[in-house]
C-alpha cells in the first residue's frame, strides 16, 4: 500500500528525518510514537505531500508519488488543530472538498450525515465551529476526512486537545471506523496509550531514526532496547543500575547480577541475547507487574511512599533502604498503606538486562 524507500528529511543543515525505509499493507493501522520532536508529524506531512523529502521515495498503491502535491495523492490528513472554516456551518465544513470535487447535493449530504452520525454530531450540523466545544471541532475534522473516502488517512495528533473522556471515546470511534471502512491509516501521537490501544503495528521514533517496529505486545514484551522499554508501557518499567556477577556461559540457565541499592544476594536475570561480560555495568529493567510478594529469590524490603488506586488495581511508589524507587502493581485486594513495609521480589522471567549502550542483552 505505502512504502518509504529512504525517505530522509534535511531543515537548514539539520537531519530532522534519517533515511527511513517502511512498508505499510493495505487496510494496516500504523502508529508512529516517539518523544516531541523526533520527526513524526515532519515523516507523516511527507506521505500527504505537505513538505518535500530530501532524499528517497515515496509509493502509494505502488504510484510514485514522491513529487506530487497532496490534491494528486489521495490522502486525507486530520491535524492537531482543526483548520475549519469559521463562517460555514459543521455540514458545509465537513462537505466542502465533496462540493468542490463537483458531488451532487444529495449523495453530498447523504455521506456529510453519515460521516455526522459516526461522529455524534448529528445535532451540530447546522452550527458554526464557533458554537462548538475543542473536541465537536476536532471531530468535524475528522468527519471531513471520513467523506473523502481516500486510499490513505493520515492523523497527526488529533486527539491532543480533548479531554479525558472525549479522547477515550473518540479513539474508539476512530478504531470502529478502522474497521468498517478497512481503510489504511497512520497516525501519530505522542500517547503510548493511544498507540497501545490503536495499532496493528507500532513505529517507534527517535531522533529522526526508527528505532523498534512491531505489534503493541511484541514492544511490551519483547523491547529491543533501553528506549524503547522504557517508552512502551504505563506506568513507565523501572530501571535500576547492576553489574554481572557470572554469565550464562558459566551457568546453564541465567545470568547473575548484583543490584547493590535492592538485594544483598545476586538475582538471576533469564532469557538474556547477545554477550556479556562478569564485571559488566548494565541496567536492569523490570516492570512494575513483575515485581511481586517475595518468593525467596532475589528479595528486598521497600517502604510504601505513595499509593495510587485504579479500582481493580493498584501501584505502589516504593523506596528501597538504599534510597532506590519503584513502580509496583498491587491487586485491588492488597492493604497496603503509606510508610508500611513491602517484601518483594523480580520475577526473573519478566526482567530485561541492558548494556550501558543502552542495547538488549
Amino acid at each position: 500500500m505505502l512504502i518509504l524507500s529512504r525517505v530522509e528529511k534535511i531543515f537548514d543543515g539539520l537531519q530532522v528525518v534519517r533515511p527511513t525505509d517502511l512498508r505499510v499493507e493495505r487496510g494496516e493501522f500504523l502508529v508512529i510514537v516517539g518523544p516531541s520532536g523526533c520527526g513524526k508529524s515532519t515523516l507523516l506531512r511527507m506521505i500527504a505531500g505537505l513538505e518535500a523529502s530530501t532524499a528517497g521515495s515515496i509509493h502509494i498503491l505502488g504510484r510514485d508519488v514522491t513529487r506530487l502535491p497532496p490534491v494528486e495523492r489521495n490522502v486525507a490528513m486530520v491535524f492537531q488543530n482543526y483548520a475549519l472554516y469559521p463562517h460555514m456551518t459543521v455540514e458545509e465544513n465537513i462537505g466542502f472538498g465533496l462540493m468542490i470535487a463537483g458531488m451532487r447535493r444529495h449523495e453530498r449530504q447523504r455521506k456529510v450525515l453519515e460521516a455526522a452520525r459516526v461522529l455524534r454530531l448529528e445535532p451540530y450540523l447546522h452550527r458554526k465551529p464557533k458554537a462548538l466545544s475543542g473536541g465537536q471541532r476536532q471531530r468535524v475534522a475528522i468527519g471531513r476526512a471520513i467523506v473523502k473516502q481516500p486510499q490513505l488517512f493520515l492523523f497527526d495528533e488529533p486527539l491532543s486537545n480533548l479531554d479525558a473522556e472525549l479522547r477515550h471515546q473518540t479513539r474508539l470511534e476512530i478504531a470502529k471506523l478502522h474497521q468498517d471502512l478497512g481503510a489504511t491509516m497512520i497516525y501519530v501521537t505522542h500517547d503510548q496509550v493511544e498507540a497501545m490501544t490503536l495499532a496493528d503495528r507500532i513505529v517507534v521514533l527517535r531522533d529522526g531514526a526508527i528505532e523498534q517496529i512491531g505489534t503493541p505486545m511484541q514492544l511490551y514484551l519483547d523491547p529491543g532496547n533501553l528506549f524503547v522499554a522504557g517508552f512502551i508501557g504505563s506506568p513507565k518499567m523501572n530501571f535500576i543500575d547492576g553489574r554481572i556477577v557470572e554469565t550464562a556461559d558459566q551457568r546453564a540457565d541465567a545470568d547473575l547480577v548484583s543490584i547493590p541499592t535492592l538485594c544483598e544476594q545476586p538475582i538471576e536475570i533469564c532469557g538474556l541475547r547477545g554477550h556479556s561480560q562478569p564485571g559488566a555495568q548494565v541496567t536492569v529493567g523490570v516492570r512494575p507487574e513483575h515485581i511481586v510478594e517475595s518468593e525467596g529469590s532475589g528479595e528486598f524490603t521497600a517502604t510504601v511512599r505513595l499509593i495510587e488506586h485504579l479500582g481493580s488495581l493498584s501501584y505502589a511508589y516504593v523506596e528501597t533502604a538504599h534510597g532506590g524507587r519503584l513502580t509496583v502493581q498491587r491487586s485491588a485486594s492488597a492493604e497496603d498503606r503509606i510508610g508500611s513495609t513491602l517484601r518483594l521480589a523480580f520475577k526473573p522471567a519478566g526482567s530485561f538486562l541492558f548494556a550501558a549502550s543502552g542495547e538488549r542483552l
